[in-house]
């Protein structure tokens, strides 16, 4: 083939959510751009990236799956799981070579293209200016890689992303390629779902020979946020909700949803938005909460923890994650008006979603080795990855919703990734932070219960521990898990009669408020309300007047 161009340059079209799929029909030579200038073959490309999911989701699974086994257009798709992982053991040792090569000569890219080329690791085609564009492009991902990753091309990834991007150009691309003409067609990739950074390189290498290319995930993640996070370069629409990706559809759904459905769910959409303060029960119970721990003062303590999470200050919600402006504080001593400090203590500890400890140590040590869990369960950043937590068969919450699960994994990678538990002797940040990982696998019962009746934007759970020294000690486990919880957003109050240091023992200051009062009493036992104690009937006669509206 010689045609009488030698150069394709690609054009990213403007699209609508209107006309994209009606323009991805369209012939290369029937779309806007199309035209042949001297040596230059001008051709337009449609890109779009699709990010969350629309209310009616089976229609949105029914979508995906015509789009991809409709004969018009073709579309070819591309996912984590069904990508060709071969590669000829030939194309590995060449790709193994021309790295030596950059590790002895500091190649520059042009000649690291020019090795690549000379060891046949560059999909061939017919036609020069096709070929030419796949040189061009690759040296152009090349380019990305070395302006984006620490280190350029002597990044150790470099090998990784080589070695997939190789295989997938030859399984996938190269026998598209070969029969497309640029002229008329080029090939049509659909993107779907979570991605590696070897996908994204893959992806953008795609992008700059001039495929067209449709990207959607549920979730909302964009894989071209490396390349594009201002989302100028191609048409983006967002959907109004947002899911994690399901397996791609092997089939139609047979469910449909009615108009009746469909409008309320937007309805639905309009008054419960993050940040519209406007929350349907358990309608965050997929997000992932974290803490706000808010500083108080001693009276403003007791007004604050009857406050849902909702009304309180510095509650947000944004990107599926909700952030639970939390209380963490110690009382030390005990207030001269007695009734008062009794009276509060014990409205404390009556309020819905309030559990008192009493007796120490809260949970038990964990005896068991976990340091290959915890390096096992890390990502490429250094931190553990909740997924992998999960995953693990060492994951004792396997039976809470999936919600809470993950809101717990997050909890622990937060609280291990900055851990405010102070060190014993010579104990590096590393054996610090497998204790924490540890520990946090040994949330008791009773406080796993109290987690699961967790609604993040109504009422805040309350632990409150009385520690007069009578009633056991608070371990280093105990510590931990009182971490894990402040992480988590539920509100914890420690009161300590006699003034002695116990938290403080091993938690870092200045993450809690201290509040100290009067007097400092010491083996104090804790005193259930007088009355309760004195004046049941009074109590029962009260509940009966109120019956019967008197």
């Amino acid at each position: 083939m010689n045609p009488s161009y030698s150069q394709l340059e690609i054009h990213t079209l403007p699209l609508s959510y209107e006309n994209w799929f009606k323009t991805l029909q369209e012939t290369l030579s029937g779309r806007q751009f199309f035209q042949l200038e001297g040596p230059e073959l001008h051709i337009g490309q449609v890109v779009a990236r699709f990010l969350g999911i629309p209310f009616d989701q089976d229609e949105y699974y029914n979508q995906l799956f015509e789009y991809v086994h409709s004969s018009t257009p073709e579309i070819h798709l591309l996912c984590d799981g069904n990508l060709n992982k071969n590669i000829p053991n030939q194309h590995f040792q060449a790709i193994q070579k021309v790295l030596n090569y950059h590790r002895d000569q500091n190649l520059s890219i042009n000649r690291f293209i020019a090795f690549l080329d000379g060891e046949q690791l560059l999909i061939k085609h017919q036609n020069p200016a096709v070929f030419r564009k796949i040189r061009s492009s690759f040296k152009e991902m090349l380019e990305l890689f070395s302006k984006v990753e620490q280190d350029g091309l002597k990044n150790p990834q470099l090998q990784r992303i080589l070695v997939d991007v190789i295989k997938w150009s030859f399984n996938h691309l190269g026998p598209l390629l070969k029969s497309a003409n640029p002229e008329s067609e080029l090939p049509k990739f659909l993107w779907y779902g979570n991605f590696k950074k070897s996908h994204q390189y893959f992806l953008y290498f795609l992008y700059r020979i001039g495929n067209d290319l449709i990207m959607f995930h549920p979730n909302g993640v964009d894989p071209f946020e490396m390349i594009d996070s201002e989302k100028k370069l191609t048409f983006v629409h967002y959907y109004p909700d947002k899911q994690e990706p399901e397996p791609f559809p092997v089939e139609r759904r047979r469910r449909q949803a009615t108009v009746a459905y469909r409008a309320s769910k937007e309805i639905e959409s309009i008054l419960n938005h993050d940040g519209s303060h406007l929350y349907k029960p358990w309608q965050l119970r997929e997000y992932t909460p974290s803490s706000v721990t808010l500083k108080t003062t001693y009276d403003e303590l007791f007004l604050l923890v009857k406050e849902p999470a909702m009304i309180r200050p510095n509650f947000d919600v944004k990107n599926h994650e909700i952030k639970i402006p939390a209380v963490f504080a110690k009382i030390l001593g005990v207030s001269k008006n007695r009734k008062e400090y009794w009276d509060r203590l014990i409205a404390l500890t009556r309020l819905e979603f309030s559990l008192l400890i009493r007796q120490f140590p809260i949970t038990s040590n964990v005896n068991h080795d976990y340091r290959y869990h915890y390096r096992n369960a890390l990502g490429s950043d250094g931190l553990l990855q909740p997924q992998k937590i999960m995953g693990g068969h060492y994951w004792k919450y396997q039976s809470l919703p999936v919600g809470l699960q993950t809101g717990i994994a997050n909890a622990i990678r937060s609280i291990c990734a900055k851990p405010f538990l102070k060190p014993i002797g010579n104990e590096s940040i590393e054996e610090l932070r497998i204790y924490m990982f540890t520990q946090s696998m040994q949330v008791p019962t009773n406080i796993i219960r109290l987690l699961q009746k967790f609604d993040y934007s109504q009422d805040v759970p309350k632990l409150i521990l009385y520690n007069n020294q009578l009633n056991g000690t608070l371990t280093r486990p105990d510590a931990v898990l009182l971490l894990l919880l402040n992480q988590f957003g539920v509100d914890l109050i420690l009161y300590n009669p006699s003034a002695l240091n116990d938290i403080e023992i091993f938690i870092s200051e200045g993450l809690f408020d201290a509040h100290w009062l009067e007097d400092v009493v010491f083996d104090q036992e804790f005193k259930e309300t007088s009355f309760l104690k004195k004046n049941p009937k009074n109590l029962l006669n009260g509940i009966l007047r109120n019956l019967k509206g008197d």
